[in-house]
């Protein structure tokens, strides 16, 4: 979800007013301010988005969360309770918030409301639910709000039209929109990474390839950020394979020292290939304890083939 999250934010950052007009579902509003929710306290999880707006006379928030699948631990209505009571309570502003599920299977259970109905305390935040999948997606390619059309491949295409056709005809739109390169560049880039969600990696490269736009999605800033943190956490799992491999191996060398110790096993000794062949660790720990306390290596290996 990470790498869906760096996309989605940026996109915010870049085109709040989109963001407010699309959930808030009105244009008579003025975005204020894009919250850095980095800076949010350490009490509770980070939200996605909070977009501070004048509407009408009132200062409100909105909040954008977006879910590439369903949340049940803790349940969506739960972590909403959360995120919404803690907003209230760092800026006092009343909150429109709202779940943006991008996957088209998500949230069909979502019901947009937390109910605590427990003696005479009686609690209830209810929030909208948006669904990508049921929302008209050439309106929002024909209104032209840049900050929306990456997400239109996840949304409802048009009456007829099949669905790698539809995302043919996203793409081309966003390639052909008359803004700065850079920013065709960036949201072309989180198109096609969004769109991944939904659509077989052939069928996206078939597409790339027919508008002759890997280059410009290379160039994108977006694009750098998301290979970058694609990098970082490969170099992250490969450390943490590193260190689980030397654990593992440190664990065999002990138990062979205990049985070259006390039964004179060799590593020519079938035994040492079938233990140094085990990858579970507990396994290994059992083994270990075994070595050391059974009588004779016979006692071993029942332990071992148990």
């Amino acid at each position: 979800m990470a790498e869906f999250d760096v996309i989605s934010k940026h996109l915010i950052q870049t085109y709040p007013n989109d963001f407010a007009n699309f959930t808030l579902g009105r244009e008579d509003i003025e975005v204020l301010a894009v919250i850095d929710t980095e800076q949010l306290t350490v009490e509770a999880h980070q939200t996605d988005s909070l977009i501070r707006v004048r509407m009408g006379d009132e200062e409100v928030l909105v909040h954008n969360e977006f879910q590439t699948t369903d949340s049940t631990n803790p349940p969506m209505e739960r972590r909403m309770a959360g995120y919404i009571g803690h907003a209230i309570r760092q800026y006092g502003l009343p909150i429109y918030s709202n779940v943006i599920y991008l996957r088209p299977n998500a949230g069909q259970h979502d019901t947009g409301y937390y109910v605590q109905a427990h003696l005479d305390y009686e609690i209830t935040i209810r929030y909208r639910v948006i669904r990508l999948i049921e929302i008209e997606g050439e309106r929002v390619l024909n209104a032209g709000q840049s900050g929306l059309i990456p997400f239109t491949p996840l949304m409802k295409p048009p009456e007829g039209v099949a669905s790698d056709a539809w995302l043919h005809q996203c793409i081309h739109t966003a390639r052909t929109r008359p803004i700065a390169r850079s920013s065709r560049a960036d949201y072309l880039a989180g198109m096609v990474a969004l769109s991944e969600l939904v659509y077989e990696s052939e069928v996206i490269s078939g597409i790339i390839f027919k508008e002759g736009i890997m280059d410009l999605i290379r160039e994108s800033s977006l694009f750098q950020s998301l290979t970058q943190q694609s990098r970082e956490e490969a170099r992250e799992e490969g450390i943490e394979q590193g260190i689980e491999q030397g654990v593992r191996q440190r664990a065999i060398e002990d138990i062979l020292e205990v049985l070259e110790i006390r039964f004179d096993l060799s590593e020519a000794h079938p035994l040492s290939a079938r233990i140094t062949a085990i990858d579970d660790m507990q396994h290994l720990k059992q083994l270990h304890r075994a070595a050391i306390q059974v009588p004779n290596l016979e006692a071993f290996q029942r332990v071992l083939y148990a």
